[in-house]
């Protein structure tokens, strides 16, 4: 048995949560939770000194998920001015305290994410127990990692940074997309098309192949027309987004051999749902030449728990205090 409390927390480009985790019957659980723009602290310290300070049962020690490749124990937020290290949390008195990527935790937490906070992409149910899932979404960047299981039972997380590897145009219009881009950009990356500030990208590509103007600068009004007007130039731009997004989770399925299932996190597909349903996403998914049977045996499923990179760092919480 395990009653610890371990301080956890998810911390991206625009917010940053908490929670204190405790095990109950095998399962992780979180309590206190609290979230914040990371704007609301100058430094990454005080923010987490300030959760800590609210919290009746002080954690001891605790896993933090943060938004980028960690290395040597610190991260420079990859879309955000905070900077981070576990040197800097141990003076809070958490002992041992780890940093992981965003979506290292999210691989972790997919598998323990209940049934009924999951919806269907397409395809079977379930997966193959035994092989790996893939964690890919789009927020305000792309993340991308991988949970490989073996036949044995053994887990272990990948994280990478797969949301910066080369856009992969599909059709002429897409080809089209990435000629406009590279205009701007030396490189289009995935992370230029599918994510917030990349919704927006694609927005005024599109319009430039269909020559008109447009003249919004908000990826978030984008979203919005489209769910309102699916037939709205703004409905072709999120079409066209799920498509995309379609066609890289089947690349990653297809990389990181995911029979286990795909699953799709980050803040905007759970704001879309009925639309991406509706959009050609498992079409892409599952259009991969001769490898089209291999496809449609792996479930697309969209992560609607908001906490689940909380419940993945305290899966490796607790296996670093038990170890």
């Amino acid at each position: 048995m395990n009653d610890k409390t371990l301080l956890v927390g998810d911390v991206g480009g625009t917010n940053a949560r908490f929670a204190v985790a405790r095990m109950v019957d095998g399962k992780p659980v979180l309590d206190h939770h609290e979230s914040f723009p990371a704007e609301t602290y100058p430094t990454f310290l005080e923010g987490v000194a300030a959760f800590i300070g609210g919290c009746e049962v002080k954690p001891t020690g605790g896993v933090i998920a943060v938004a980028g490749p960690v290395t040597d124990g610190a991260i420079d937020l990859t879309n955000s001015p905070w900077q981070v290290s576990e040197a800097e949390l141990q003076t809070l008195g958490l002992k041992p305290v780890k940093l992981i990527n965003d979506f290292e935790a999210l691989a972790w937490g997919a598998p323990v994410v209940p049934e009924d906070q999951l919806e269907s992409l397409g395809g079977p149910v379930d997966g193959d127990p035994h092989c790996t899932v893939a964690v890919l979404g789009p927020g305000t960047g792309f993340g991308v990692s991988a949970l490989v299981r073996d036949a044995a039972g053994k887990e272990m997380a990948m994280p990478s940074e797969g949301g910066h590897a080369c856009f992969p145009p599909g059709d002429p219009v897409e080809d089209e997309i990435l000629r406009i881009l590279r205009r701007r950009y030396d490189r289009v990356s995935i992370e230029r098309l599918i994510c917030g500030p990349g919704l927006l990208n694609m927005h005024r590509a599109l319009a430039e192949i269909d020559g008109r103007e447009t003249h919004i600068d908000d990826p978030a009004q984008i979203t919005a027309t489209a769910l309102a007007d699916p037939n709205s130039p703004c409905g072709a731009t999120l079409a066209r987004f799920c498509a995309i997004l379609g066609a890289v989770a089947g690349d990653i399925a297809l990389t990181t051999g995911a029979r286990g299932g795909v699953y799709i996190a980050g803040g905007i597909v759970p704001r879309i749902l009925p639309f991406i349903k509706a959009s050609p996403f498992r079409q892409r998914f599952e259009r991969k030449g001769r490898f089209k049977e291999y496809m449609q045996d792996i479930p697309t499923k969209v992560i609607m728990h908001k906490h689940a990179a909380l419940l993945g760092a305290a899966r490796v919480a607790f296996a670093q205090s038990e170890g």
